[in-house]
């Protein structure tokens, strides 16, 4: 099969497998795990943070972040179509007891106007505004990269009324390796972000956490309450290591796979591409095939290819880590066959 569902659905590479292998461990509670510490030291680094914090999954990452920055009452800024507001199973408000406050943005992106218009006065009818979350890339927007400007202006508004930011940056290294600026730039616009090793740089499991000394100080603690204490967690921290150091330059092939099959598809009659591609994210509308979402991909999944619902009309594809050259020409022709 042909897989372009997710960038989640790789498999791990000899050299992570290897690296899983001959991990040095230790009990991470006790911070005693050298590939973890090792993990975590360099991705302080390459964001430019005093701290980090393997965690096991983005939305974990995600949701220690809100525990850390907010108390039960307060509110939370975020774009409408956020992962965090649409993905994580309402978390926010399960686990935090915070309250969200969607804007409505464009490919992602938020009008720092209306950021800064929405953050609540000091009234005894308003809960507190104790956090801003940013996306970037952004997954519903079809991999949308944030201008880099957007998020120094929302940051700014952020600065002057003593908010935190966090940035759910789950594929911030495709949105730098697509514009070539670089993740600690992006993140010098953050208080805190959240990684994921897991997709499209390829590790089996695990994100990555980071902000300052403080913070991450709280977010082990939360990580801890939340079951997320592991113990020889080097097993899983060494491919994650092998991802971060290894395949962040070959996302440019994810892209350029992403973009030969966005620029087939966008030449395949009664198909639509709806979003600039960007990154390695493709969402098309099958409305006038005659085929239902459903049914175009089960026509899809009977010619060897996988590929997910997206809304009413439209599916998405997403390159990855496994997906080749020959990958991308064998699903523009069998897709060509069932609009045919």
């Amino acid at each position: 099969m042909i897989d372009l569902r997710s960038d989640t659905v790789t498999k791990p590479s000899k050299a992570m497998r290897k690296a899983a292998y001959e991990a040095e461990v230790g009990d991470d509670v006790y911070g005693e795990d050298a590939t973890v510490n090792k993990l975590e030291e360099t991705a302080a680094e390459i964001l430019g943070k005093e701290s980090a914090l393997f965690v096991t999954s983005g939305t974990q990452g995600n949701q220690i972040a809100a525990l850390t920055h907010c108390k039960p009452g307060d509110e939370v800024i975020l774009e409408a179509n956020a992962h965090i507001f649409l993905y994580e199973a309402a978390a926010f408000s399960a686990l935090a007891g915070v309250q969200s406050n969607p804007i409505q943005g464009t490919r992602g992106a938020m009008n720092p106007k209306d950021v800064e218009t929405t953050i609540r006065k000091d009234d005894i009818h308003f809960p507190d505004t104790t956090l801003i979350c940013l996306e970037n890339t952004h997954n519903k927007a079809g991999g949308a990269i944030v201008p880099l400007e957007n998020m120094r202006e929302i940051y700014s508004i952020a600065n002057r009324n003593n908010i935190p930011v966090h940035l759910d940056g789950a594929r911030l290294f495709n949105a730098s390796v697509a514009s070539g600026i670089s993740v600690r730039t992006y993140a010098k616009y953050t208080d805190t972000v959240q990684f994921c090793l897991s997709k499209g740089l390829g590790a089996p499991v695990g994100s990555i956490i980071a902000g300052d000394r403080q913070f991450i100080a709280k977010a082990k603690k939360w990580r801890k309450r939340l079951g997320g204490g592991l113990r020889q967690a080097g097993i899983i921290a060494g491919p994650g290591l092998v991802a971060l150091t290894e395949n962040v330059e070959r996302l440019v092939e994810d892209h350029d796979f992403a973009k030969k099959l966005a620029n087939g598809l966008a030449n395949i009659d009664k198909l639509q591409v709806e979003n600039k591609v960007e990154t390695n994210i493709i969402l098309v509308n099958v409305k006038n095939t005659g085929y239902s979402v459903n049914q175009f991909l089960e026509e899809l999944k009977s010619r060897g290819i996988l590929a997910g619902a997206y809304g009413t009309n439209s599916i998405r594809f997403v390159t990855n880590y496994d997906v080749t050259k020959e990958d991308i020409e064998k699903t523009l022709v069998r897709i060509q066959e069932i609009v045919s």
